[in-house]
């Protein structure tokens, strides 16, 4: 359905809680080397539950190498100007995350149209959701708009 790239991620359950989500949705998940643990690492394997054979998830050196055509890739950060809710998402989309202490970098940021940098809307006082309640509202966003293509929507959480 997406890609869904976590740029430098830093927490195993996080992880693999968006292991999981990626596996439950077929979304397609890409991790930016350094990562901050170990693919090994038992939270991430706990938080991702049995379905990381279900997961499809490739491990990039570096953010270059994953491609993405300018036309349909979407950086989130807390910096965005604009909505998530006022994206039109596509299968195929790329949604790219960064690291949850830090964000992504402002100079990969400055070298997107600010209409592709998008946003959650919180709180005035909020710095940020944690990054898989993150993906996961991006991605049901997504789905939401493709009327659950792909997703069987006949069994219960």
């Amino acid at each position: 359905m997406f890609n869904i790239v976590l740029y430098q991620p830093e927490i195993p359950p996080n992880t693999g809680n968006i292991i999981r989500l990626c596996a439950n949705t077929g979304c397609q998940l890409h991790l930016i080397e350094p990562l901050g643990f170990d693919l090994n690492d038992k939270r991430l394997r706990r938080a991702g539950l049995d379905y990381h054979e279900w997961a499809d998830v490739k491990v990039h050196s570096d953010l270059s190498s994953v491609c993405c055509k300018a036309d349909s890739c979407y950086a989130i950060s807390t910096r965005g100007k604009t909505a998530y809710t006022n994206v039109d998402f596509k299968p195929g989309d790329t949604l790219i995350f960064g690291p949850e202490t830090r964000g992504l970098p402002s100079e990969y940021l400055d070298s997107f149209d600010q209409d592709r940098i998008l946003r959650i809307p919180m709180r005035a006082q909020s710095r940020s959701l944690n990054l898989s309640n993150a993906v996961a509202v991006l991605v049901y966003e997504g789905l939401r708009q493709n009327n659950f293509a792909d997703a069987s929507t006949t069994r219960a959480l």
